[in-house]
């Protein structure tokens, strides 16, 4: 019994330091309504000049100190923009609730919501080696017009075990064109038909 409590409240205690991202971009994107694009530039911009800020950085009067730096910093751009608005108030509460820490999964977040909003889909391809410019545009060019995506971002990693050709991420949906994959495949076939007949 007295293990079951402890390992409930261990469960409390973990899901209560749980950062939840998600809410704080929906709040973000939210507060920026129409401006969300701009908005998030804007946050960009400004959480990667605090970012090179060093030592202890959260509380109330460390928020009421950046909102005021900020603030002469941005004077000129506030009233023509209204997003650098949400953005010193937003980062400000992040900075006072200790959360100013978890700002690149906020960002993240916030890219992937604007992402789907603005049918810009995510890419990543996996390749043995470097991709060529060609190769790139050409990809890009037939999945914008299989999947009628606004925009593509494209990202490439080289990883030398595929051993030739390219695996290719889109959202959550995997396309293995890779070497290493169709011997793979290959190997389970072969292993499928020689032991059908052995057994």
């Amino acid at each position: 019994m007295l293990i079951c409590c402890w390992t409930s409240f261990r469960r409390k205690k973990e899901a209560i330091k749980m950062f939840h991202a998600q809410r704080w971009a929906s709040a973000f994107l939210s507060v920026s309504g129409k401006d969300a694009n701009e908005a998030f530039v804007c946050l960009k911009a400004f959480s990667a000049q605090i970012k090179n800020v060093h030592g202890v950085f959260f509380g109330h009067n460390v928020s009421v100190q950046l909102e005021k730096i900020l603030r002469e910093t941005a004077a000129s751009v506030i009233e023509k923009n209204p997003a650098v608005e949400h953005v010193i108030r937003f980062l400000c509460l992040l900075v006072e609730k200790n959360c100013f820490r978890h700002i690149e999964l906020v960002l993240q977040k916030i890219e992937q919501v604007l992402d789907e909003q603005n049918g810009i889909l995510d890419v990543t391809v996996e390749s043995a080696a470097p991709v060529d410019s060609g190769f790139e545009k050409e990809l890009s060019k037939m999945i914008k017009e299989r999947t009628g995506a606004a925009d593509i971002k494209m990202k490439t990693r080289l990883r030398p075990e595929l051993l030739g050709g390219y695996l290719l991420r889109i959202g959550s949906y995997y396309v293995d064109a890779s070497l290493k994959g169709q011997l793979e495949n290959i190997a389970a076939h072969l292993g499928e038909n020689i032991g059908g007949r052995n057994g």
